[in-house]
C-alpha cells in the first residue's frame, strides 16, 4: 500500500469545528450511545455480524468495531461516509445497499459519535477488491484552517471475496475501567434487532465474549405477568392493529429499579423512544412494576424526522405522535386494570397455599353487610404491595378466624352437639331441616336419660319441671359461699326447662313437620336468622341438659 501523495485523488471531510464538537463530542459522550451508532452503521451495511473488541492494559485503551458488512469504496467513502449531515433515504429509499434490510441511519451525523469517545479513529474498509486504509485525528480537524480536512490513507488491494469494515478508536477519553457487562446491557436496550441474521459480542482482553440480544434487557426483571401486543387487543379495528405496533409489556412481582421501568420504543430495530409511561398518572404503584417495549417502525417512515438526533425521544407535539401517546396511554391503563385483576388471583391464591383459606369460596358464606367489610379489608392487605407475603397471609388469617365461613352460625357459639347436627343443613341453606334434626337429637338424648319413651311435647312435660319431674337440670349447682339457691329460683329453673323444652317442640318441630318449608321461606315466618335464634336456644337447653339427673 502506498500513502497518498500530492498528486493523488485525496479524501476530505468537509465540515465546521463546531458543528464537529457540538454534534460529535457532545452528543455521543456516553459510551453506549456512542458504540451503538457503529452497531447501526454495521446493520445498515447488511453485515450479518458485528463484533466489539475493548482493549485495557498497559498500553492504553481502544476499542474496535469489526463487522462483515458490503464496505466501502474509495468513492463512496468520500461521496458517502465523509460527507456530514447526508440524508442518506434521499437516495436509498430507505434501504440498505442491496435492499434487504430498512436502514436506521437518517441523518447522517452517526459516524461523528466516533470523537464523542476517542481522539483518533483508523477505519479499514473492503469491497470489490479496494482495500481503504485511513485514520482520522481529533486534534487535526478542530485546528483545521480551512472547512475541509484531509485524513491521510492508504489504498490497497484484497480479494474479491473480503469485504466489512472495521473502525478502531483509540486516545479515548475515558479513564475509568471497561464495565463489560453494564455495557453489553446498556446495548441490548438501544436495539430491537438482535437475532439469527444479526448476531452481536463483546470482549474485553481477549476474554469470553458476551453476546448482545434482546435476553439481556431483561435478564434482571422476573416477569409475574406478560402482555403479548397486539394480541392483548382484541378489536382488531383498533389503532395497535392498524399501526402494526407489536412487542411485550411485563410486570415483575416486586417493584423494579428505577433505571428498569418504562416502555421502550423501537422502529426499525433502533430505540427512538426512551424507557417512559407516556404522561399516565405514574402515581399509581402499578408503575413501579412495569417494563417493556413496542415495536413502531411507522414513525420512522415519516417524511418529517420526528426522532430526536441522541434517540432518546419523538417529537411529541405532532398530529402523529399526539395520536400515539393517546393510544399508548389507552394500552397501559387497559394493562393496569387487566394486572390488578390478575395479581389479585395470584396474591389470593397464595394466600390459600399458606392459611389454607379460600377467599372464592369464603365470601359467598358471609352475609351481604359482613362480606362487604371482610372484602374491604382483603382487598386492603392484597394491593398493599409494600406488604410481605407472610404479613399478608398472617393479617388474612386472623381476619378468617375472627369471621369464619358462615360466621354468625359460628359466632353463636352453639353447642357441639348442636353443631353436629345442625351445621351440614345449615350450609345447604336448609335451616328448617337444620333445626329439625337439632331437636330430634335433643329429643333422643332426653328419652336416654329420662328412660321415658314419649315424644315430642308431652315427653318434655314428663321429664322436667318443679313437681313430679324425671330430671333436674339445677342440682350441680350452688353459690359462691357453698350454700343452695332459694327454692323458687331452682323451681323457676326447672320449670323454665320444662316450658322451652315443650315450646321447641310445639312451636318450631311441628310447624316445620307440617308445612311446606318452601312456604315457610316464602312468607318469612322461619327465616335464617330464626334458624340461628332456635339453634342459640335449643344450645342452652342442651348445657342444662348435659348436667341434668334423675332425681
Amino acid at each position: 500500500m502506498a500513502e497518498n501523495m500530492t498528486d493523488e485523488p485525496k479524501l476530505i471531510m468537509s465540515f465546521d469545528p463546531q458543528t464537529i464538537e457540538h454534534l460529535g463530542v457532545k452528543m455521543y459522550s456516553q459510551l453506549p450511545n456512542a458504540i451503538a451508532e457503529l452497531i447501526a452503521n454495521s446493520y445498515d451495511a447488511e453485515s450479518p455480524e458485528v463484533h466489539i473488541f475493548l482493549t485495557d492494559n498497559e498500553a492504553g485503551k481502544s476499542i474496535a468495531v469489526v463487522d462483515k458488512g458490503v464496505g466501502m469504496t474509495f468513492n463512496e467513502i468520500n461521496d458517502n461516509f465523509l460527507r456530514i449531515g447526508r440524508k442518506r433515504r434521499d437516495s436509498d429509499n430507505g434501504l440498505s445497499p442491496n435492499g434487504l434490510r430498512k436502514v436506521t441511519g437518517r441523518k447522517g451525523l452517526g459516524k461523528l459519535a466516533f470523537f464523542g469517545i476517542g481522539d483518533t479513529i483508523q477505519i479499514i474498509t473492503k469491497k470489490n477488491g479496494e482495500c481503504v486504509n485511513f485514520t482520522m485525528k481529533w486534534d487535526d480537524i478542530v485546528h483545521s484552517k480551512t472547512k475541509d480536512y484531509e485524513p491521510k490513507y492508504t489504498l490497497g488491494t484484497c480479494s474479491a471475496q473480503e469485504r466489512g469494515t472495521t473502525i478502531i478508536l483509540t486516545n479515548l477519553k475515558r479513564k475509568t475501567a471497561f464495565d463489560i457487562e453494564g455495557l453489553a446491557n446498556s446495548l441490548a436496550r438501544l436495539f430491537d434487532f438482535f437475532d439469527d441474521n444479526f448476531i452481536a459480542d463483546i470482549t474485553l482482553n481477549d476474554g469470553e465474549p458476551i453476546s448482545i440480544n434482546k435476553s439481556l434487557r431483561y435478564r434482571d426483571v422476573d416477569s409475574q405477568f406478560k402482555w403479548v401486543i397486539p394480541d392483548f387487543i382484541k378489536d382488531q379495528e383498533h389503532y395497535i392493529h392498524r399501526k402494526l405496533i407489536n412487542g411485550e409489556l411485563m410486570a415483575t412481582e416486586k417493584p423494579l429499579k428505577p433505571g428498569l421501568r418504562g416502555i421502550t420504543l423501537y422502529a426499525h430495530g433502533r430505540m427512538v423512544n426512551a424507557s417512559e409511561f407516556f404522561g399516565v398518572g405514574e402515581s399509581s404503584h402499578f408503575y413501579s412494576y412495569l417494563t417493556g417495549w413496542l415495536d413502531v417502525d411507522f414513525v420512522d417512515e415519516q417524511e418529517e424526522d420526528i426522532i430526536s438526533t441522541d434517540r432518546q425521544s419523538l417529537s411529541w407535539d405532532l398530529p402523529i405522535t399526539l395520536e400515539l401517546r393517546d393510544n399508548l396511554k389507552q394500552l397501559l391503563s387497559s394493562v393496569e386494570r387487566d394486572w390488578r385483576e390478575k395479581r389479585k388471583i395470584e396474591r389470593e391464591k397464595k394466600i390459600t397455599e399458606k392459611t389454607k383459606v379460600n377467599i372464592a369460596q369464603w365470601y359467598p358464606t358471609l352475609t351481604p353487610d359482613i362480606q362487604k367489610g371482610v372484602e374491604k379489608i382483603v382487598s386492603s392487605v392484597v394491593d398493599n404491595s409494600e406488604l410481605e407475603d407472610e404479613k399478608q397471609s398472617e393479617v388474612i388469617g386472623t381476619l378468617h378466624t375472627l369471621v369464619p365461613e358462615y360466621a354468625q352460625y359460628h359466632w353463636r357459639r352453639l353447642h357441639q352437639i348442636v353443631q353436629d347436627a345442625s351445621y351440614p343443613d345449615y350450609k345447604n341453606e336448609d335451616f328448617y331441616r337444620a333445626v329439625e334434626e337439632a331437636l330430634k337429637r335433643y329429643q333422643t338424648i332426653v328419652q336416654s336419660k329420662s328412660g321415658v319413651s314419649e315424644d315430642g311435647q308431652k315427653l318434655m312435660l314428663s321429664v322436667f319441671g318443679k313437681t313430679n319431674a324425671v330430671l333436674t337440670v339445677t342440682s350441680p349447682y350452688l353459690k359462691s359461699d357453698g350454700s343452695n339457691f332459694t327454692q323458687s329460683t331452682i323451681e323457676n329453673i326447672e320449670d323454665g326447662q320444662k316450658f322451652m323444652s315443650a315450646g321447641m317442640m310445639s312451636g318450631v318441630r311441628n310447624p316445620i313437620a307440617h308445612e311446606e318449608v318452601k312456604e315457610l321461606k316464602a312468607s318469612g315466618l322461619f327465616t335464617e336468622n330464626d334458624c340461628l335464634d332456635m339453634l342459640s336456644l335449643l344450645s342452652h337447653l342442651f348445657r342444662r341438659l348435659d348436667v341434668a339427673k334423675k332425681k
